[in-house]
């Protein structure tokens, strides 16, 4: 296999010169790149990215730590990220943490040891103390972690008031908010949980009682709710409203709602949040508040570049949201 000596031997240069053209560093004229380039590909030479890392003290790499990337919030949020990624010149290690905190630990140092440039918090373990005092640029979603640390968010207080209005507009007068994995003794570090302030405020403003259901969460699952919303429907049969914390939340409520044979959404109006591609594939179509998932994880991007390249960012960079009335009310 070629190294780094033979390539230089062979383009009739130093081993010093290659080095530069490689690591891009100093001024190289654009014949000798060229022939560097070509005898790299004629002697198969596949450069020691590790190495150059080491050289340029940059790898290119983002960190993503995420809780599931089965969960199609977090599916379409990696597929816009890499993409933004790509445009600038890095490529994202993805770590799925199942909500699991030994196991983010454990990915955390992994990414310093391979010398990420930077790490993207999506993660929704309730501990935010282990990304402090890492020393590489960080940007968070949703969470606060620190006032040091940008984070992106959709307005998620708005969110849950137009979520609330839509289904109050809608004749609905005992609604239910449902959420999953929101909840312990760090629960105000996460900014969705504005989604439930804002349902609780609009409704009482209209003179409504809101009432709340908390899902419970197995590691690694975000699914399984239907039968738990079953159940507690038909202790209160009263309910006509559901506003789900996100579209896999409201699509488990309208299996819920299937089983129970309540039609929607005649019996039973239910609005989500997110609107992933989920939302428009599911009968009936869902009802939900947009969050702009494809901007915000733009901006995710341009954070954690301007943060590699020392630059000053905004550390509250939160995006407007959007009901989008569909099927289900």
């Amino acid at each position: 296999m070629a190294n780094l000596k033979d390539v230089a031997k062979q383009a009739g240069l130093s081993v010093n010169t290659v080095s530069r053209v490689l690591n891009n560093r100093g001024y190289i004229s654009d014949k000798t790149k060229e022939k560097v380039y070509r005898v790299m590909k004629e002697m198969n030479y596949q450069p020691n990215e590790m190495a150059r890392a080491l050289f340029r003290k940059k790898s290119n790499m983002i960190g993503l730590i995420i809780p599931a990337i089965s969960h199609p919030f977090f599916a379409e949020l990696t597929a816009y990220l890499e993409y933004y990624a790509d445009l600038k010149g890095y490529k994202l290690l993805l770590c799925n943490s199942n909500r699991n905190v030994s196991k983010e630990v454990d990915y955390i140092e992994m990414l310093k040891k391979n010398q990420v440039d930077a790490i993207i918090m999506g993660s929704a373990v309730l501990d935010v103390q282990h990304y402090l005092h890492l020393g590489l640029p960080i940007v968070s979603f949703d969470r606060v972690i620190s006032e040091d640390i940008p984070v992106v968010t959709s307005d998620n207080l708005e969110g849950g008031r137009l979520a609330a209005r839509l289904l109050t507009g809608k004749g609905c007068r005992h609604t239910v908010y449902i959420q999953r994995g929101i909840d312990g003794p760090q629960h105000h570090f996460m900014l969705a949980g504005l989604r439930r302030q804002g349902y609780e405020e609009e409704m009482k403003r209209a003179g409504l009682t809101p009432l709340y259901l908390q899902l419970e969460v197995e590691e690694g699952s975000y699914t399984g709710g239907d039968t738990a919303i079953a159940a507690y429907l038909q202790e209160h049969p009263e309910i006509d409203g559901v506003f789900a914390s996100s579209d896999v939340i409201a699509a488990e409520a309208i299996h819920a709602c299937n089983l129970l044979d309540k039609e929607i959404p005649s019996a039973m109006r239910i609005v989500g949040y997110d609107d992933v591609q989920l939302a428009s594939m599911i009968s009936p179509r869902l009802s939900t508040v947009r969050q702009p998932i494809q901007e915000m994880s733009e901006a995710i991007m341009e954070l954690a570049a301007q943060q590699i390249e020392g630059q000053a960012v905004t550390m509250v960079n939160t995006f407007p949201v959007t009901a989008v009335e569909r099927g289900t009310t």
